[in-house]
C-alpha cells in the first residue's frame, strides 16, 4: 500500500468511525420514516452548490494571479483547486492543499515566490473572513448553547487562527526577520537532505533568498498595482464561503427542515474555526463531532446524524473523490503528491 492510499485509508476510517457513532447515539423511532420522506432532488442540488464552490474558488485564484500578471484560464484554475483537496482531505487542517496549490501554478510558469503569494493570499483571505465572522457567530450560537467544552474548544481554536495569522502577516511585513528563520530551518535540513556541501547549501539559501524576495514582491503588487484584483479577490472570498455555507442548508431543506439560515450559517463559521486544530488527517473525527454539537441546535436529535453524514459526503468524501480524480486522471500529478506526503 503506498503513502496515499494509507493516508486515504486512514481518513476515511476515522471518518466513518465517527459518521457510526454520531448516527447510532441519534437513530431513533422516526428516524427512518424521516429518511422515508428525503427529497432527493434537493440533496443532488447540495452537490451542485458545493461543485459551485470550486468554480468560485478557481475563479478567486485566477484572479488574484491575474494581478500578479500571470493569466492562466478558468478551466485550469479550477483544475488547480480542484487537485489540491485530495491532499488536503487527507492532512491535519488541510494544509496539504496549499503546498499542491503551489507546485501546480509553478507548473504554469509561475515563480514560487509568486505562486506561493497566490496561495497565502487566500489563506489570509479566509483567515480574515472567518474571524471577523466569528463573534458575530458567537453572538447567534451563545444565545441557544451552553455548553463549557464547546467554548473552551472553540477559544483554542480561534487562539491558533489567530496566532497562524498573526505569523504570516510578521512574515509578509518584515520579510527580513523570517528570512533568518528559514536561513536556520534550512542549514538544519539541508545535511538530512544530502545537502552536504558548502557550495550546495549555498544554493539552497541563494533560492530561498530569491523566492522570499518574489513572494514579498508579490505581496507588494497585490497592495498596490493588483489592488482591483485583490477586491476581486476579496469579493470572490465572501462568495466562495456563501456558496459553501449554502450547501448544508440545502441538505436540511431536503430533510424537510426549515432552520434560520443565520444560525446554520453561524454554526459552520463556528466548525470552520475548530477545524484549525491539527488533530487528525483532513479533520476527520473533529468534523463529525463539531458538527453534531453545533448543527444540534436547529437540527432534531433524529436527523442530525443523518444530516451530519450528508454534510461531510460533499465536504469530505466529494473532494475526495474529485480531487483524485483531477489529480490522478486530468492532471496526473501524483508524483508530487506521493512526495510530499512521505
Amino acid at each position: 500500500m503506498n503513502k496515499i492510499e494509507k493516508w486515504i485509508l486512514i481518513s476515511l476510517l476515522i471518518s466513518l468511525v465517527s459518521g457510526l457513532v454520531v448516527v447510532i447515539f441519534t437513530f431513533d423511532s422516526t428516524t427512518l420514516s424521516a429518511l422515508m420522506q428525503i427529497k432527493p432532488s434537493y440533496i443532488l442540488a447540495a452537490a451542485c452548490v458545493h461543485a459551485l464552490s470550486y468554480v468560485v474558488w478557481g475563479m478567486r485564484t485566477r484572479s488574484l494571479c491575474k494581478a500578479l500578471g500571470f493569466d492562466i484560464s478558468y478551466a485550469k484554475a479550477c483544475e488547480i483547486v480542484t487537485s489540491s483537496t485530495l491532499a488536503a482531505s487527507i492532512t491535519p487542517s488541510s494544509l496539504g492543499g496549499e503546498p499542491v496549490r503551489v507546485h501546480l501554478l509553478h507548473e504554469e510558469n509561475m515563480p514560487l515566490g509568486r505562486a506561493t503569494a497566490v496561495v497565502l493570499g487566500e489563506r489570509i483571505l479566509d483567515g480574515i473572513f472567518i474571524l471577523t465572522l466569528a463573534p458575530l457567530s458567537i453572538y447567534v450560537i451563545r444565545g441557544v448553547l451552553k455548553d463549557s467544552y464547546f467554548d473552551a474548544m472553540f477559544i483554542f481554536a480561534e487562539l491558533v487562527l489567530i496566532f497562524i495569522l498573526f505569523l504570516t502577516l510578521y512574515a509578509v511585513w518584515k520579510p527580513e526577520p523570517t528570512k533568518k528563520v528559514v536561513y536556520i530551518i534550512v542549514r538544519k535540513l539541508a545535511p538530512l537532505l544530502g545537502k552536504k556541501t558548502d557550495s550546495a547549501l549555498e544554493k539552497v539559501i541563494l533560492r530561498v533568498d530569491s523566492e522570499f524576495e518574489h513572494f514579498h514582491d508579490s505581496i507588494s503588487i497585490l497592495l498596490n498595482e493588483g489592488r482591483l484584483g485583490l477586491a476581486i479577490g476579496i469579493f470572490q472570498t465572501m462568495a466562495f464561503w456563501f456558496v459553501d455555507f449554502s450547501m448544508l442548508y440545502v441538505v436540511l431543506l431536503g430533510l424537510n427542515q426549515h432552520p434560520d439560515p443565520f444560525i446554520v450559517f453561524a454554526s459552520q463559521v463556528i466548525v470552520m474555526v475548530l477545524l484549525v486544530i491539527p488533530a487528525t488527517p483532513g479533520s476527520s473525527g473533529v468534523a463529525e463531532f463539531a458538527g453534531t454539537t453545533a448543527f444540534s441546535l436547529f437540527i432534531p436529535s433524529s436527523l442530525l446524524g443523518i444530516a451530519v453524514i450528508a454534510w461531510r459526503a460533499f465536504t469530505f468524501y466529494m473532494n475526495l473523490f474529485v480531487g483524485g480524480f483531477v489529480s490522478f486522471r486530468i492532471l496526473k500529478d501524483t508524483d508530487f503528491i506521493k512526495n510530499f506526503l512521505k
